[in-house]
């Protein structure tokens, strides 16, 4: 899969429809309001790029999982009030993204114009990839602009289909600072080149571990997985987390990495707790093994070191998944080290994962990092060098190889 693609900046849009997939997917609170714009500010650019060039914007959305029929609580209109109150200026929310009377509400539209779409997701069809739905969405549209990495990974209707039905289909200015940043992990990166890995499961890093490998130098790797990798060794974890059908992927892991000459960094210590409550008794135990009736919550501050150390050696960094149950304070330590010490690196740093970017907010270094990644999936899917749906669809930039 080719990443460089033509971006909306490539392409006249002067008085176009420029229909642009966003990904504003936000948080609500329980008064029904926007509880983080997060993703909203992420895609100003975009927006703000094609009202400045006369075009006319179409803005298309999920909002969570209405099992694709009409459901108020999942309304894009808290989103479009957000939106005006960002951009300074009104957006009406159409009653629904396809049918006679968002084409006429289209039709209407002056230059400069911007019109958010209702919840893709109240139709079935938008998951499915229908392609009559596709149809529909497309008719609205001169221009397709995809500016929801969040969702690439998805081939849906408005994400893969329609631009089976437009004649230019682009990435947007946040899709393209995605796919630059995330081809150098893949690509070129500049080493000392050092993977930072953790979360609960090893099964949801296999793929990227491997793809990675033969470009790694080292990978520091914490959380819930690293137990798994310890029983690889034969190290006692005593109640913690263990993926017992990934032990030996775990081990062909490590066999694999020893064949490149690339570093497997296991934790030194270990924060551990009888119980998952912030209440509950713990102890700091070394790297030999954790008691029976204990499990591990955190890394230790022998890990927090040594992987400081590493980082701050590094020349491209790349993180995906919390060092402990960094839900609990209590057990987040570990990981708010690690995301000061990404942070303070002088190397080329990008974060993904939601835990993740929390983690370097929490921690008040996000301004930081190089790069803080908006998708989940998606960012986790192109570093095991899966296709992309949503990325595969844009039109590549000419005289760009594979």
């Amino acid at each position: 899969m080719r990443l460089a693609k033509l971006s909306i900046a490539d392409v006249p849009i002067e008085g176009k429809r420029v229909f642009i997939r966003v990904d504003f997917n936000v948080p609500l609170d329980k008064q029904g309001h926007v509880a983080d714009d997060t993703r909203i500010r992420a895609s100003l650019p975009t927006i703000r790029h094609a009202m400045a060039r006369g075009a006319k914007v179409i803005l298309a959305s999920h909002l969570g999982r209405p099992a694709g029929k009409v459901d108020p609580r999942y309304s894009l209109t808290p989103v479009a009030e957000c939106l005006s109150g960002l951009l300074g200026k009104e957006v009406p929310l159409a009653d629904d993204c396809v049918g006679p009377t968002v084409e006429d509400l289209v039709a209407r539209m002056r230059e400069g114009d911007v019109l958010l779409l209702e919840n893709l997701r109240f139709h079935a069809e938008e998951e499915k990839n229908d392609p009559v739905f596709a149809q529909q969405l497309a008719r609205l549209a001169d221009v397709y602009v995809n500016d929801a990495f969040g969702t690439a990974h998805r081939a849906h209707a408005s994400t893969e289909g329609m631009t089976k039905f437009v004649s230019v289909a682009v990435a947007g200015l946040l899709m393209q600072a995605e796919l630059a940043h995330l081809s150098r992990l893949l690509e070129a990166p500049e080493r000392p080149y050092v993977a930072i890995l953790g979360g609960a499961k090893v099964s949801d890093k296999i793929g990227l571990i491997f793809n990675l490998l033969p470009k790694l130098d080292r990978v520091l790797i914490g959380g819930g997985m690293a137990y798994t990798f310890l029983v690889a060794q034969g190290v006692p974890v005593g109640n913690s987390l263990v993926e017992a059908d990934r032990v030996d992927a775990a081990r062909d892991i490590l066999t694999k990495a020893a064949s490149l000459g690339a570093t497997i960094q296991l934790p030194e210590d270990h924060v551990v707790a009888e119980r998952l409550e912030a209440s509950a008794a713990t102890q700091i135990v070394p790297k030999d093994g954790i008691p029976a009736g204990w499990m591990g919550v955190d890394i230790g501050p022998q890990t927090v070191e040594a992987f400081s150390r590493a980082i701050s050696e590094a020349k491209t960094v790349v993180w995906n998944g919390p060092m402990g149950v960094f839900e609990i304070a209590a057990f987040a330590q570990g990981t708010t080290a690690i995301a000061i010490a990404v942070a303070s690196s002088q190397a080329t740093t990008i974060v993904g994962g939601g835990d993740t970017v929390a983690a370097v907010n929490q921690a008040g270094v996000a301004e930081r990092i190089t790069h803080i990644s908006t998708g989940g999936g998606a960012f986790l899917e192109l570093l095991e060098g899966r296709e992309l749906p949503g990325v595969a669809a844009l039109m590549d930039k000419p005289g760009t190889g594979a």
